[in-house]
């Protein structure tokens, strides 16, 4: 998925931290931990999220590949500490318990239906399903959102604004066809779970809490949007360059994905091709297109795997999560007997922060293409090779 870039995530949910190692961003870009942690804080919002949040305050430490404000071309370490391990110390230590005791490590013999448990202790051997639900927690993602900040960076030096939006939670969607605000970030974050119409994101609350008092959950649908990010990015020559599909798949590595679209998507299968495919006309004015428009942008800012010089737009469903206040049939895997899924704490509905989340992956995908396109060692080495490249296609 990430050709240029290399991230490695690291930690469990109840462990000390959770850490990411970022390799391949150039020398030379500003960057203050600040900048991490303002989109830590992102992702714990939205309504509908549960205790864990109240708990976290999440904040991006960097011990290594910055100095001085700036980065040094070298791999770039972040660690974002889990304030909720001091009540975890015991059932979350590195050596052998001194005392085997079910209930103080906290075991786990009841798997919920949705979740990665099961198939996770048979697929590892293991017989505690602690051992799978602590690293398939979602809270692995405040450790990408920490790198795509990074990836947000150095897109912002180029002009590339990666946002989101939520379009429906549950039953609620906003109206179809409505344009998307220019300041989008104005907009979603006045709204507590980050919709761009007052009316729907109202009814979202509504529906968060009704789902919460029935000890129940919800999914939804979020869009990312990537404004200004030239034609060219990716290619068509072999599969694994096509930028949909390095899109696609990172948005589905997030947890409880289920479906994406770029564009039009789904839609597009049901119309004829003069209702779906973007017409062209010269505009001179465009440099970073080539001197070309699209007329409208069906096809989400992507053509044969490369970018068109449009906005990138991907829409990306999510299931309801799994952990149930009122759990669903299960099996107890010690005794083989019917029982309920374990009762673990958790959020009614998360789709303002996965909306975060996809951000911080299409940065991070869009940013592995830059580095691919333009290359150089340092930012300004990056920006010269793309002044080149815009200056010839521009004429």
């Amino acid at each position: 998925m990430l050709r240029c870039l290399r991230l490695t995530t690291a930690g469990e949910t109840h462990g000390p931290a959770v850490v990411a190692v970022l390799e391949g961003i150039p020398a030379g870009l500003a960057l203050r931990p600040g900048d991490v942690s303002f989109e830590l804080v992102r992702r714990q919002g939205g309504h509908g999220r549960g205790g864990r949040m109240r708990i976290e305050k999440d904040v991006g430490e960097i011990f290594g590949g910055v100095r001085l404000g700036e980065t040094l071309g070298s791999p770039i370490a972040i660690r974002i500490p889990n304030r909720d391990h001091r009540n975890w110390r015991a059932a979350m230590a590195i050596d052998a318990p001194e005392v085997d005791d079910d209930e103080l490590l906290r075991r786990v013999y009841l798997p919920r239906p949705g979740h990665a448990d099961l198939a996770g202790m048979l697929k590892y051997g293991r017989e505690d399903a602690r051992d799978i639900l602590e690293r398939a927690s979602a809270r692995e993602t405040a450790a990408r959102v920490a790198a795509g900040a990074v990836a947000k960076r150095l897109l912002a030096k180029f002009g590339v604004h990666v946002e989101s939006h939520v379009v429906s939670i549950g039953p609620v969607s906003i109206p179809p066809g409505l344009p998307l605000p220019e300041d989008l970030f104005a907009v979603t974050n006045a709204s507590p779970v980050r919709c761009i119409d007052a009316d729907a994101s109202a009814a979202m609350v509504d529906a968060i809490d009704a789902a919460r008092r029935a000890g129940d959950s919800l999914g939804g649908v979020f869009e990312v949007v990537a404004r200004g990010v030239p034609v060219g990015l990716g290619s068509h020559v072999t599969w694994e360059t096509r930028l949909g599909g390095r899109i696609g798949g990172a948005m589905m590595s997030i947890h409880a994905m289920k479906g994406v679209e770029i564009g039009m998507g789904f839609e597009a299968a049901r119309l004829r091709g003069s209702e779906v495919h973007d017409e062209i006309e010269r505009d001179p004015a465009l440099p970073a297109s080539g001197g070309y428009r699209r007329r409208r942008n069906n096809a989400g800012g992507l053509e044969g795997g490369m970018t068109t010089g449009g906005d990138i737009v991907a829409r990306v469903a999510m299931k309801p999560l799994s952990s149930l206040r009122r759990p669903l049939d299960s099996v107890n895997t010690r005794t083989g007997e019917p029982a309920k899924a374990l009762l673990e704490r958790s959020d009614t509905c998360s789709v303002p922060a996965a909306g975060v989340v996809g951000e911080a992956m299409m940065a991070l995908v869009l940013a592995d293409a830059w580095i691919e396109k333009f290359g150089g060692d340092s930012v300004a080495e990056m920006r010269s090779n793309m002044d080149s490249y815009l200056a010839r296609i521009g004429t």
